[in-house]
């Protein structure tokens, strides 16, 4: 099948990409005191070079004590770490290509005393690890506006530092998806109870951000049903209830959504084929980024385990395209593997493409 889909530029009024690709982003932890070095840029400057229309770099941390869990992940307020993600910036833009900041705050995954603060408690809306395993105190109201104005600060950085849009981590059970998540979120405040009022922190960081950066610039966010805490979780059972979760979110400024899944191709409700990127857009008619094992045969927990992810046929995802069930697509592990994944896959052979396991993660390369 034709993957001229894929090389169809992308317009709106406030993000132009010359195609769909989309670099998804992957943890890397090669950033000493937070500060990404020539390294990493270098590392994304790679994949600009093999056309990539959109990076969004790995999760970089906002200015909260307890918004990281590894002092080698990179943050997003430092003036050293901003003057790296600079470079970054320049080094992306000098092959061509476009650049987000991931905005991330890691929430109930920091473990006690990790981090660049260890003495700092972890961040969690009602105390919780997982559900009914309580471990520390819930989120103060106080503690609640310093993350929403941490994210704002960031949103201004991205801003001034030459970003062409910015993704806010609302995924995977991280700091946002906490409060999105029931089974973390057991609030009796403006923060908790229906889907519409857990929506609401994630509703006050958009509004941050949107604030500091004006209406034009691009605002991305990612969303999942999975976390890491509980594949099999779901923060909706129905279209219905993903739009209680989503909507206000929307309104609140997002531009697109990313929606994360392990295996694109999965049917996100019963009843209808669209993937949980497809529900997103036709739900809320904005565009929508699918992702998950693309061009990949093995989903992303068997290669952390050790295993080896071959190429898989796109064709699937090409027809899910032309018919315009999203917009973008987001691709991972297999750009760890193959820096040129769109060039090689334009040449029509897609088992030419570099096996991807996680050896491939010892190194920035």
């Amino acid at each position: 099948m034709s993957i001229d889909v894929l090389l169809k530029p992308f317009t709106t009024p406030k993000l132009s990409l010359k195609n769909r690709l989309v670099m998804a982003p992957m943890t890397r932890q090669f950033s000493p005191d937070g500060v990404p070095g020539a390294n990493v840029a270098e590392y994304y400057r790679r994949r600009a070079e093999g056309d990539v229309g959109l990076i969004i770099t790995e999760g970089t941390t906002v200015g909260h004590n307890a918004a990281s869990f590894d002092s080698s992940i990179p943050n997003f307020y430092t003036d050293e770490a901003l003057a790296g993600w600079a470079d970054v910036v320049k080094a992306v833009h000098a092959q061509g290509g476009k650049i987000a900041p991931q905005l991330w705050h890691v929430g109930c995954a920091r473990k006690p005393g990790s981090g660049p603060f260890p003495d700092y408690p972890s961040a969690t809306p009602s105390g919780f690890a997982l559900p009914g395993k309580k471990v520390g105190e819930p989120l103060s109201t106080a503690e609640i506006d310093k993350i929403v104005k941490a994210f704002g600060d960031a949103g201004r950085n991205a801003r001034t530092l030459g970003f062409d849009a910015l993704e806010i981590h609302g995924a995977h059970g991280y700091m946002i998806d906490d409060f999105l998540w029931e089974g973390l979120n057991q609030r009796d405040d403006k923060y908790g109870g229906s889907r519409t009022k857990r929506s609401q922190f994630a509703v006050e960081i958009v509004q941050s951000i949107r604030a500091e950066v004006g209406e034009e610039f691009p605002i991305i966010f990612r969303f999942s049903q999975w976390k890491q805490q509980d594949y099999d979780a779901r923060l909706a059972t129905s279209p219905d209830e993903l739009l209680e979760v989503l909507a206000p979110i929307s309104e609140a400024g997002v531009d697109i959504f990313h929606c994360s899944q392990r295996r694109f191709w999965e049917p996100e409700f019963d009843g209808s084929t669209l993937n949980l990127a497809g529900w997103a857009r036709k739900l809320l008619n904005k565009p929508t980024i699918t992702v998950g094992s693309v061009s990949l045969n093995e989903e992303f927990i068997t290669t952390f385990m050790g295993g080896e992810a071959g190429s898989a046929d796109i064709g699937e995802l090409l027809q899910r395209m032309e018919a315009d069930e999203f917009d973008l697509v987001a691709v991972g592990r297999a750009l760890i593997a193959n820096p040129d994944w769109l060039k090689q896959v334009q040449k029509g052979d897609v088992s030419a493409l570099k096996t991807y396991d996680k050896s491939l993660l010892a190194a920035l390369a």
